[in-house]
């Protein structure tokens, strides 16, 4: 009997910009947020799992148009050029019109560790669309923000799609929580 292929993680991180991050509205608890993905990035370069970044990029004249001050990634996360992938987006889900999802096939990446911004555009839409594809999403609860809204306080929106996305179509768990070894195991 062939043996299965082994499982492997990667992580992906969404839109940990500066505009978004350092513009005009704060990102809840951001600087906790950003410690958390770090920390995330430390631990997945730990265990050999591939790390890529995505980055939101708007039309020209918008204030994150490719080559913007804003459409940078923050210049405090833990970037490796020579090892990490980068690449632009211009929708909420990460897979469309890029190639993530050939990227980590090629990779024989099955389980898709996310965390990032904001909670409910981008991170919602490609933890859907991850599960869609066949992919185990990971989403690491205490590694996602967004802003206050009209409506809902920033705090709300995190609990409110903790609470939707997980079971029905993402693992939850926060940083302390995670070890790449354990996101091998089917959950």
């Amino acid at each position: 009997m062939p043996k299965p292929a082994a499982k492997r993680p990667a992580l992906l991180i969404v839109d940990m910009q500066v505009g978004l991050f350092h513009g005009p509205q704060a990102p809840y608890q951001g600087q906790r947020i950003l410690t958390n993905i770090n920390r995330l990035i430390g631990k997945a370069r730990s265990a050999g799992a591939p790390v890529f970044f995505a980055r939101h990029s708007g039309p020209a004249g918008s204030p994150i148009e490719p080559g913007s001050p804003f459409w940078q990634l923050l210049p405090e996360l833990a970037v490796d050029t020579a090892s990490d992938v980068v690449f632009d987006k211009t929708r909420p889900s990460c897979f469309f019109a890029t190639d993530l999802g050939e990227r980590l096939a090629t990779l024989g990446v099955d389980r898709l560790v996310i965390a990032g911004m904001k909670t409910q555009y981008c991170i919602d839409t490609t933890c859907r669309a991850a599960a869609e594809l066949g992919l185990q999403p990971l989403l690491v609860a205490d590694a996602h923000s967004c802003m206050d809204t009209p409506v809902a306080s920033a705090q709300t929106i995190i609990e409110h799609h903790n609470l939707t996305l997980g079971g029905a179509f993402v693992q939850l768990q926060d940083t302390d929580e995670l070890a790449f070894a354990c996101a091998l195991a089917t959950p």
